[in-house]
């Protein structure tokens, strides 16, 4: 009762004070504000902006002398930072818009100056080539008149050539002679697109088109003002091209082909009706006799090994399936007339490596299938074992070709003129369809086509006159090499007592010169830049830290700060971008032992966060990083979703009905603020069951053997369901989700002005 009545007493002095004591001094204080308020708004409106300065300067100098005079006025809380170091008084006295631009400007100049050094010059030549002198009188004679072109996206050449291969059909050709195997260097990217230009111009191509291989709407990466094989191909009297496959060639050669039908790449999932797509066309198009050139592009061998590896169960099968279309063309080449000349080349735009990827430049993405196949061949070929021992190198079977050398080859074996960009040489294997003169005529046409780009790069240098020959025993750089060699070309050319022989060896010597400089040349970046570049952005992330710092508590601003730097310093190596997944691990283990540090060193109260929260976070950071095997150097090592839940499909199946009856929950509660509690239960349900449905649907059409022993009722409902349709659902769902929580949030945005006014007008 003591206690009641004294908690009574100190109630009632409070009262007192309120009414007698502060309440006056309140009053007093708000009336003067007001006044002067009154007194700054009846000045002339021309000086506003004064008037506004004037006013915070008064109002600051107020508060100060309340402070003094005023031992009720507000004061600052205890231990409270009234200096710059404060967060909430630096904002106040620091514009940052100002260090935004700036920082903006800094890194704009940064990339200009790296993307000048890495994307490098390189010469172009426009126009199309055409046939001039008596050079090219024997191209009548050319053995074939038309081409069907294969490529398997990502064939590896163990693929083909080795003993796992699947491809036994055209592994026989090659053995009977009607076959001659390459492995052709893919120089890097190893991306389908620059891999593709590669091929039909016999460029060098750059990093920029790696860019614009994901651009699904990029046009400007067309090759129609360009020349290349194609073109050159569809200009003879009476060519027509067919395509099917990756829809790249159709944003390449757009209005190019008579007929087409394109398939899209980024599909990964889908291993076999990509390829159907292209399959089904074949039987329809080797009847026809309206075209000289076919080019199909198979996806989904490529697609196996994004999705798991070249070591997949599914890669043997569709070897057979290449190869059982690969047979189906060869025995259309031997019965039916109109294709008796018609040559097939089979070949991947790029490999992959020992996770599937590409991209790079490891030994097994640069290392490409290429075989020519025709019954023609066996007139100048024996026949090569098949598969061979081994491998001259890692994934180097047969003879090395460069890539860019299938153009030349395909203007000579189909006889119409090399594209003006070419630096690929006219592969010596095929000579033996012309005599030694008409060789020499050959490969004479490709090596003053070569010239021309060769002098383009190098215009000061004169290749037509007269050569101190004492100088070619020892030139000073490889350009004065390559110059010495022209002039043994032309010094050979003039004597009539030179042999065929002499002549095809100096023009080989000329052309591999030729195209090893323009290579280096191709991708000789600008050190100097690239260094200025990365020096530009580095001052910019130091000034961009130093901001944060002054805008930022000291701690929080170290530890982003370190952040980003460690992350950005990764960048630097291939490795470390391959492995990144590392780096977030390493991050997230070391911020779990900070937090659990800190908390050990405060009171007792907080036991049950070191005996179980903590030991909990680290089981499931450490199952996260067993989950699945990620980046180059563990890829396909086993880990959980291959090798345990693979074999344990109830528990897989468990987890993912309880992942989505959470979601669904959460969606209900918080997913549609506002919306009544029936609707926003009705639309989590719907929204999460499309989706649980497409993934059902999705797994019986992708990989059926992850439902087996599940009860029948969980995919019965969803079997012969429409992916599409499923999807669509799902993504307008979301669309609708976002659009609502965006219209209530701009909806209860609080007009501050109203506010504002509202105080003014209160005081």
């Amino acid at each position: 009762m003591a206690k009641g009545l004294r908690a009574s007493t100190k109630k009632a002095n409070r009262v007192k004070l309120r009414s007698k004591v502060f309440g006056p001094v309140e009053d007093a204080r708000t009336q003067r504000l007001s006044a002067k308020l009154l007194e700054l708004a009846s000045k002339p409106k021309d000086e506003d902006v004064r008037m506004e300065e004037d006013a915070a300067t008064v109002g600051l100098k107020q508060r100060e002398k309340e402070a003094e005079s005023d031992p009720i006025a507000e004061q600052p809380e205890e231990g409270m930072d009234t200096s710059d170091n404060n967060p909430a008084i630096a904002r106040k006295r620091h514009t940052p818009r100002s260090h935004t631009l700036k920082k903006r400007r800094g890194k704009a100049t940064a990339i200009w100056i790296f993307t000048a050094g890495f994307f490098p010059y390189k010469p172009f030549l426009p126009g199309r080539a055409q046939y001039h002198g008596d050079v090219d009188d024997f191209v009548s004679n050319s053995p074939f008149n038309k081409v069907i072109f294969m490529v398997v996206d990502a064939l590896r050449s163990d693929f083909v050539y080795s003993t796992e291969s699947g491809f036994h059909f055209t592994q026989s050709l090659i053995r009977s002679g009607a076959a001659i195997p390459f492995t052709a260097h893919a120089t890097a990217p190893t991306i389908t697109m620059p891999r593709v230009k590669a091929i039909t111009t016999g460029s060098i191509p750059s990093f920029l088109d790696v860019i614009l291989n994901f651009a699904e709407s990029d046009t400007s990466s067309t090759l129609a003002m360009q020349d290349t094989w194609p073109f050159q191909l569809k200009a003879k009297p009476g060519g027509r091209l067919v395509m099917y496959g990756d829809d790249t060639w159709l944003k390449l050669f757009p209005d190019t082909f008579f007929r087409s039908d394109g398939t899209t790449s980024f599909f990964v999932s889908d291993f076999t009706e990509v390829d159907q797509n292209v399959t089904r066309h074949v039987p329809f198009e080797l009847d026809q006799g309206d075209w000289n050139g076919m080019i199909m592009h198979y996806l989904g061998l490529d697609h196996i090994g994004h999705k798991s590896g070249p070591q997949s169960p599914h890669m043997i099968p569709k070897h057979h399936e290449m190869d059982s279309i690969v047979e189906q063309i060869y025995q259309a080449l031997q019965t039916k007339d109109h294709l008796k000349s018609t040559l097939l080349v089979l070949c991947g735009d790029h490999g992959m490596n020992d996770a599937g990827n590409h991209g790079g430049s490891a030994p097994g993405e640069t290392s490409p299938a290429l075989v020519f196949m025709s019954p023609k061949l066996e007139s100048i070929s024996l026949g090569t074992p098949c598969p061979p021992e081994s491998p001259n190198k890692a994934f180097q079977y047969y003879n090395v070709v460069e890539q860019s050398d299938v153009a030349p080859t395909l203007a000579g074996l189909l006889g119409f003129p090399i594209p003006l960009n070419n630096l690929g040489i006219f592969i010596p294997d095929f000579l033996r369809f012309w005599s030694k003169a008409e060789s020499v005529v050959l490969m004479t046409r490709n090596a003053q086509q070569v010239l021309h780009i060769v002098q383009a790069t190098f215009s000061d240098i004169d290749f037509h006159g007269m050569v101190d020959w004492t100088r070619c025993t020892k030139p000073a750089s490889d350009v004065e090499q390559l110059q010495c060699l022209w002039a043994a070309v032309k010094a050979l050319q003039d004597n009539e007592n030179a042999s065929a022989e002499e002549q095809l060896s100096v023009l080989t010597k000329f052309l591999r010169a030729a195209q090893d400089i323009m290579s280096s040349t191709a991708s000789n970046y600008g050190i100097l830049q690239l260094q200025l570049g990365i020096a530009t952005a580095a001052v910019t992330t130091c000034c961009a830290v130093a901001a944060l710092a002054a805008l930022t508590p000291t701690g929080w601003c170290f530890w982003t700060s370190a952040l980003l730097l460690n992350y950005g310093g990764m960048m630097f190596a291939s490795s470390y971008v391959e492995e990144e997944q590392y780096f977030w691990y390493w991050i997230a283990s070391g911020w779990l032992i900070i937090l659990y540090l800190k908390f050990i060193s405060l009171s007792t109260t907080f036991a049950f966060y070191r005996i179980v929260y903590f030991p909990v976070l680290f089981t499931i950071h450490r199952v996260l990083r067993r989950w699945n095997q990620t980046g180059q150097k563990h890829a396909g090592e086993p880990d959980i979703a291959k090798t345990f839940l693979a074999a344990h499909n109830i528990l897989l199946w468990t987890a993912v009905t309880v992942t989505f009856l959470d979601i669904s929950r959460r969606l209900a509660w918080f997913g549609l603020p506002g919306a009544p509690t029936r609707v926003a239960s009705c639309a989590s349900i719907i929204l999460c069951l499309s989706a649980f449905g497409f993934k059902v649907a999705f797994t019986i059409a992708d990989a059926p053997e992850l439902l087996t022993g599940t009860p029948q009722y969980l995919w019965k409902t969803f079997e012969g369901t429409s992916l599409v349709t499923l999807a669509r659902i799902v993504l307008w769902g979301l669309a609708l989700s976002v659009g609502y929580n965006m219209y209530q949030s701009i909806k209860q945005k609080p007009d501050f002005k109203t506010s504002a006014k509202g105080k003014c007008s209160d005081m």
